[in-house]
């Protein structure tokens, strides 16, 4: 059995580039795809699972390194558990995700059916063409009115159950320790444990 020394992030996004980052050991040397020059590919996925292979594969192939690709979104109950894996796309949609926000927070007001949300990572590990292993993370939560000014994307309207604070308000690391992406890694790890310790 090899021991994975080096981990391609396939990732453009910054944010979750860190954080996937933070959630692997110190000692894997972690590579962004941008510093390859390698662009992202068309997420042609109809689901989290679907879009997180389809990246894995590509940056693993493109690159020849072990990859570690998540797919992730917010899905709002009332919204047919819209924008799910069209999370980042609504914000292209609506000019950034200020404005996809308050978007949603619109639609949500306007119907009036509850503000249930949950936040959905898939992350695949592409250690090379015969072992790849996908795993998901799902947090449930509400709509928010925006608060907070840390994490990125949709972090400012999402307050996890349990919690009084939306994850953009949350310090850094204890919105690391609880995510939907930290729920995924988590089962992931048990997985890979011996490849990367």
């Amino acid at each position: 059995m090899y021991k994975i020394n080096k981990i391609l992030i396939g990732t453009h996004n910054k944010g979750k580039y860190k954080e996937i980052s933070d959630l692997l050991p110190r000692n894997v040397v972690k590579i962004s795809p941008l510093s390859l020059g390698i662009e992202s590919p068309e997420e042609t996925g109809k689901t989290f699972s679907e879009n997180s292979l389809l990246k894995a594969k590509f940056f693993y192939e493109k690159s020849n390194i072990v990859t570690l690709s998540d797919d992730s979104g917010l899905e709002v109950e009332c919204l047919n558990n819209e924008p799910g894996i069209y999370s980042s796309r609504w914000a292209d949609e609506f000019g950034g995700f200020d404005n996809a926000m308050t978007e949603i927070l619109k639609r949500v007001k306007k119907i009036n059916k509850g503000t249930k949300a949950s936040f959905t990572s898939s992350l695949t590990i592409y250690l090379d063409n015969k072992k790849i292993i996908t795993e998901i993370g799902k947090i449930n939560g509400k709509i928010s009115k925006k608060k907070g000014l840390n994490g990125f994307g949709y972090d400012p309207i999402f307050i996890p159950n349990g919690h009084t604070k939306t994850f953009a308000e949350m310090e850094y690391k204890d919105k690391l320790l609880i995510d939907h992406r930290y729920i995924a890694y988590k089962k992931l790890e048990k997985k890979i444990k011996n490849y990367i310790q």
